[in-house]
């Protein structure tokens, strides 16, 4: 199943999204205006503005509060990202040099700032507080996420409790975000606007999950990168793996991932332990309960394109190669 197919409900309605994305990030400050072109000639997939735009089209045509919720979440999670890679001292993204790689940090900082506060008028030049309320929620639960995730990876004691409120604050929760603001812009019953958020908070969980699986170099996709342990990151197949060996072994494994992570044949070594452990088919087996659970809330609402769509665009996020 292709992206493009998956558009096609709303694949109109996405060219209309794209001109007022570029419209709200334009700038008259001219260093501002070409980072931001350039921001925008290397955009990813759009599977969050895609979401919006499906879960507003499962309850009606699509409205302007549908476009300003598909730019507002757009907004904010590019805001997030040039932030993010600040954070991470990271100078690539998906290719492409990040911002703070070509312009500094204190460039790239700013630039998240002019993003968030773009997202925050446009919602409030039309009023609509509902959306401001439901993306602006996600921001902070992001930011809650990830520094609980620096907390715990000082001690690398996360426990799997722990280890899902991470992910369902640090990615879920936009996700979750993007379907009820959609969901808000053209349906009436707060019934449904719940169910939708809760789809996409599950679809969220299963997009994590499957994401945490490539650090392992699962078969499908080749070479194990290890990127999750150089950065001591406690992921879901390693949680597992740790809960289930004897305390020597626990101990040896955490030594490596705290002082010798940066040695590729001790992340290789890492890497073994957590698949002879059965750990990637447990992380598997999760992910698939989460994507279940998904399909089951989306069967509550009347079948649709968008509904199709929504059921294809979970299975394209939960079996993607990269």
């Amino acid at each position: 199943m292709s992206l493009d197919t998956i558009k096609q409900p709303i694949a109109a309605e996405l060219d209309v999204f794209e001109e007022r994305f570029r419209e709200a990030m334009r700038s008259h400050v001219p260093l501002l205006d070409k980072i931001t072109w350039y921001i925008v000639q290397r955009k990813g997939k759009q599977v969050r503005p895609m979401l919006v735009l499906l879960s507003a089209r499962l309850f009606g045509p699509i409205t302007e509060a549908s476009y300003s919720a598909a730019s507002l979440v757009e907004l904010l999670h590019t805001a997030t990202l040039v932030h993010d890679d600040v954070v991470d001292d990271a100078y690539e993204r998906r290719g492409f040099f990040s911002i703070n790689a070509l312009w500094k940090n204190k460039i790239a900082v700013l630039v998240g700032d002019f993003l968030l506060s773009q997202g925050l008028l446009l919602s409030v030049r039309h009023q609509q507080f509902r959306l401001l309320e439901i993306v602006s929620r996600a921001v902070k639960e992001m930011a809650e996420g990830e520094l609980l995730q620096m907390e715990k990876a000082r001690r690398l004691d996360i426990k799997e409790d722990i280890y899902y409120e991470i992910i369902r604050q640090k990615t879920a929760s936009l996700i979750a975000a993007a379907c009820s603001a959609g969901a808000a812009s053209t349906a009436v019953n707060e019934a449904d606007i719940e169910c939708i958020r809760l789809f996409g908070e599950k679809t969220g969980m299963a997009f994590q999950i499957r994401d945490d699986l490539f650090d392992f170099g699962t078969d499908d996709v080749g070479k194990p990168l290890g990127i999750d342990i150089k950065e001591k990151k406690m992921t879901l197949p390693l949680i597992y793996a740790l809960s289930k060996t004897d305390r020597p072994t626990r101990r040896h494994i955490i030594n490596l991932i705290k002082n010798e992570s940066d040695k590729t044949e001790k992340v290789a070594e890492v890497i073994a332990f957590v698949r002879q452990s059965g750990g990637l088919e447990y992380a598997r087996e999760v992910m698939y309960r989460y994507r279940r659970e998904a399909f089951g809330l989306l069967d509550q609402i009347a079948d649709s394109p968008a509904r199709q769509s929504l059921r294809d665009l979970l299975m394209f996020v939960t079996e993607r190669k990269k």
